[in-house]
């Protein structure tokens, strides 16, 4: 009779354990802006993991098959700090001048669509020499797969190197203007950074915002930045973040938000909007005019 109840109570007690066990909620899945303030990673290492994360080749289903005819430019190397060379698209100026543009590569690589996008910029601005970077030293993806490998192997020690190396190559009285989009988004900012005094503007699409306010404060020149409401990697609230931390920092910023997703800036992602890329390359375009007078 003992043995009865005593199995009876061990049973009793096993359902109500088991039945708390059930009723409890799973742990919710981290948020992207969670997963960047819950741990101690820094945005130059986030940008590289952005590549790791599910769903973020989604965002970037297709690369526009181009094919640049009659270039402009040249294919260029310069020599980079860690004794590698570097590699870049340049168009000289027509006259001599100091005023430089950085082009950043989305995270397909520096392909003729890259080129093309440099080759649009220097036909609009008036003597400035427009360098389109190499961030994955030769390597040019073409499905989302090996994007993701290319950007998730970019270490952030060899982009510094080529972006010192970039500048290196304008010279010491150069002024240093970027511009970039997703993967390139980031890297604008971050060369804007690292070029110290000789940055004099930053144009940045859809990229991973600093958030590193101390590292906000090195920034010497303007910011303007565009991104999509809708956008499943970068999100509204991240951007929201960097506008207050920018101004937290002191620093200007001019920000625009269009109703459309990652990417809406190139016709070979789904998410492209021609009445949203050309209104923010208009004032892309007006901002380092601006900066450049």
């Amino acid at each position: 009779m003992k043995k009865l109840i005593l199995i009876f109570i061990s049973a009793f007690a096993t359902a109500i354990l088991l039945g708390y066990t059930f009723k409890k909620e799973a742990p919710k899945p981290l948020t992207p802006e969670c997963y960047i303030s819950c741990f101690n990673t820094e945005t130059r290492e986030m940008i590289e993991l952005d590549a790791k994360k599910p769903g973020f080749a989604m965002l970037h289903p297709t690369s526009l098959n181009f094919k640049l005819e009659n270039p402009k430019g040249e294919n260029i190397q310069f020599t980079a700090a860690d004794g590698k060379m570097a590699n870049g698209y340049f168009i000289r100026s027509k006259k001599k001048s100091n005023k430089w543009l950085f082009v950043i590569q989305e995270w397909w690589g520096l392909n003729d669509y890259i080129k093309k996008e440099a080759e649009k910029y220097y036909g609009d601005l008036s003597s400035t020499n427009v360098l389109a970077i190499d961030m994955y030293d030769g390597k040019i993806a073409t499905t989302p797969d090996s994007a993701m490998s290319y950007m998730s192997n970019a270490k952030k020690e060899r982009l510094e190197t080529i972006v010192n190396a970039a500048i290196a190559y304008a010279g010491k009285n150069a002024d240093i203007y970027t511009v970039g989009w997703c993967f390139g988004g980031g890297w604008s900012l971050q060369s804007s950074i690292i070029a110290g005094k000789q940055a004099k503007g930053c144009v940045m699409f859809y990229g991973r915002p600093e958030k590193d306010i101390a590292r906000l404060k090195t920034i010497n020149c303007d910011v303007i930045g565009f991104f999509g409401n809708q956008d499943k990697a970068i999100s509204k609230e991240l951007v929201n973040s960097f506008e207050n931390d920018m101004k937290a920092a002191g620093k200007n910023i001019s920000l625009y938000r269009y109703e459309a997703g990652h990417g809406f800036a190139n016709p070979s992602n789904p998410s492209f909007s021609k009445e949203y890329s050309s209104d923010a390359y208009k004032k892309a375009i007006d901002f380092l005019k601006e900066r450049m007078k």
